[in-house]
């Protein structure tokens, strides 16, 4: 089992940056992907950004550019700062893990709101 704890979110400014943490506590040794995911009001919920355990990052196109992912060496953390951020980024952000067993893990969300 793997717990996810995300932080960082809140209410910013068009134009404005804002960096996401998620802490992952119990089985870290097995964790391989970890990553970021959104859903907004009445969408389906969609990947942001991942990293593997080589490091190999995967970025949506609505999000390339403005934000970068980064994980810690330990697999005890990983983050998402995000820049330039757009009205249309306001969304429920949800860590997410893959591990080598093929196991999907996912934290509770985080809102993230973009005023105009």
């Amino acid at each position: 089992q793997v717990h996810l704890v995300e932080s960082g979110g809140g209410l910013v400014q068009a134009g404005g940056s804002l960096r996401l943490s998620c802490a992952a506590s119990g089985s870290i040794f097995s964790i391989n992907v970890m990553g970021w995911y959104r859903q907004a009001p009445g969408k389906q919920r969609e990947l942001v950004a991942s990293i593997d355990g080589r490091g190999a990052t995967n970025y949506a196109d609505s999000v390339k550019g403005r934000s970068t992912i980064s994980r810690d060496n330990a697999k005890t953390a990983v983050y998402l700062q995000m820049s330039s951020l757009k009205p249309e980024d306001t969304a429920d952000y949800y860590c997410h893990t893959l591990t080598y067993g093929g196991n999907n893990y996912w934290g509770e969300g985080t809102l993230v709101t973009v005023s105009s």
